[in-house]
């Protein structure tokens, strides 16, 4: 059977464009490389008897109108909340800051490091809420096609309306999250350094940057987009992991009829007289379709599946322009025992949160000076999770794993050194980063999983380990994702279209992307 449609790609926004493609009547075959679907979110097992999410680690950000639609928790998806949301642990003799799980609860504990602070966050939250109000109706509409004529009127007017009907304050808000860096936004707000380390963290995750540069102001809003349950703002964790989302999807894609060929390995996009045909796998193999659906991110797709030949040469020396590398290396670990902080010794609900070592701005700040340098920080920024204690399904009984998620490692060594032969000296960092604050924590580790920026790139297909498919910068965000002209899901080539995270609204556990392609697609092939 000849299918409508090609998706290269199975991860969570293929699955998804794939699910409502099928819903809309269309006959889809999605291509996968490796020999499980989800991308990179998949649960898998990296050490004897310990699984985990091996590269995304975390949920909110996954639209409710894609799990409500493709009916994620009758497939068995169900999230929980975190009981704490985020620990800073800190050594001033402190108990560290804790926020969550409610807003009386952040604000009593920030009380205790800055009354004042305690006092400004509900009208930050507020500036936030409006802010992200606006934005999130953005998320699933199609950008208009820049120089498109009068035919992206419409669309234009529609964004327009959505920002002008703000107040004018509010409007000042939205233009300096776009264009400031975020550690101007975080001083202007708040002195508690705790406090603003925490949040920051947010602008530099995904991010190959500090928090002091133009534009952090954006990512750190981005990370405020999501909701757990109905409840904004939150993280949580999906039973099962990651894969718990990608399994879903490809229960309902089967329920769908859409056909998973795994070991599937594109080689090139075939095209004829400016027109895609289909794709050709690595073993030989041509599958031909109406439409190709790439969810690999751009530069991938355009320098390395697409003849350059085929292409108008100003696309593809823009495209080499193209900003990827998010800094990011992966660890996930199997602990014997749960890690005691020094601030706060005795189990309780901050190791359920976020552990975020970020105790300022500073300190993020010199993580990337030293990254840029060096090619990775001696103080990395780490975020810590411990699933297991929310999902017994994870670790053997009295065991558990964690996620590492660092942040300020090279996308690429410097002087020409190869991540292959520093990959166990960046783990030690971490290790060492985690245990200057949790002393048990070295000797408590049985088994590691550490992935550089090249490893990612490898397993997952994610060119020099960008998580986001592109930076998240103002020239490379909306219309201009990944360039403009090409923002609205379709490239310069007639059938190929974009529904990862390098096309509009980016990165993250979303399914948005993979939702707004879908329409697009209907709309063209109707």
């Amino acid at each position: 059977m000849t299918p409508d449609v090609l998706i290269i790609g199975a991860g969570h926004n293929g699955l998804t464009c794939a699910c409502y493609l099928a819903r809309a009547g269309l006959k889809v075959r999605v291509l996968e490389r490796r020999d499980v679907v989800g991308g990179a979110a998949v649960t898998e097992e990296f050490h004897p008897g310990f699984r985990n999410s091996t590269a995304s680690y975390t949920v909110s950000l996954l639209h409710p109108k894609v799990i409500r639609e493709l009916r994620l928790h009758e497939h068995g998806l169900r999230i929980v909340e975190r009981p704490m949301q985020n620990f800073v642990p800190l050594t001033d003799g402190s108990r560290g800051l804790a926020t969550g799980p409610g807003a009386d609860d952040t604000r009593r504990a920030v009380a205790e490091f800055s009354p004042r602070d305690a006092a400004r966050l509900p009208a930050y939250w507020a500036m936030l809420d409006d802010v992200v109000g606006v934005l999130k109706d953005l998320q699933l509409r199609t950008p208009p096609n820049v120089g498109g004529g009068l035919a992206e009127l419409p669309r234009l007017w529609s964004a327009s309306r959505a920002f002008t009907k703000l107040p004018r304050e509010r409007q000042r808000d939205v233009h300096e999250l776009f264009t400031r860096s975020a550690g101007e936004i975080l001083d202007d707000w708040f002195e508690c350094d705790a406090l603003k380390g925490l949040y920051g963290f947010d602008a530099v995750v995904g991010s190959w940057a500090g928090p002091y540069a133009p534009g952090s102001g954006y990512v750190l809003l981005h990370h405020a987009f999501g909701e757990v349950n109905g409840k904004p703002g939150l993280w949580g964790h999906a039973i099962g992991g990651m894969g718990a989302i990608t399994q879903a999807l490809a229960r309902e894609a089967g329920r769908l009829g859409v056909e998973v060929v795994r070991e599937a390995d594109v080689r090139r996009v075939l095209v004829e007289r400016g027109r895609v045909r289909g794709v050709e796998l690595t073993d030989g193999t041509v599958h031909d379709a109406r439409a190709v659906v790439s969810n690999v991110d751009p530069k991938r797709l355009y320098l390395g599946l697409v003849d350059a030949d085929a292409l108008p040469p100003e696309f593809v020396a823009r495209l080499r322009r193209y900003r990827m590398g998010s800094g990011a290396f992966r660890m996930n670990v199997a602990l014997r025992e749960l890690p005691r902080f020094d601030c706060r010794p005795d189990a309780g609900p901050h190791l359920g949160s976020g552990i975020v070592l970020a105790p300022s701005l500073a300190y993020l700040e010199d993580a990337f000076v030293d990254a840029r340098r060096d090619g990775m920080s001696r103080a990395p920024i780490v975020e810590v999770l411990i699933p297991s204690l929310l999902d017994d399904t994870l670790a053997p009984s009295g065991m558990h794993v964690a996620s590492l998620f660092c942040q300020q490692f090279a996308p690429v060594l410097p002087d020409g050194r190869s991540w292959d032969d520093a990959r166990d000296a960046a783990a030690d960092l971490v290790i060492d980063a985690v245990a200057r604050h949790a002393p048990n924590f070295r000797d408590a580790v049985l088994g590691r999983l550490a992935l550089t920026p090249l490893d990612l790139e490898r397993r997952f297909g994610l060119t020099r380990g960008d998580i986001f498919h592109g930076s998240l910068g103002l020239d490379q965000l909306w219309a201009a994702r990944p360039m403009l002209g090409y923002g609205a899901y379709r490239g310069p080539l007639a059938g190929l279209y974009h529904c990862g995270a390098g096309a509009h609204p980016g990165g993250g556990v979303t399914g948005a992307p993979g939702h707004n392609a879908a329409r697009e697609i209907v709309r063209d092939l109707r």
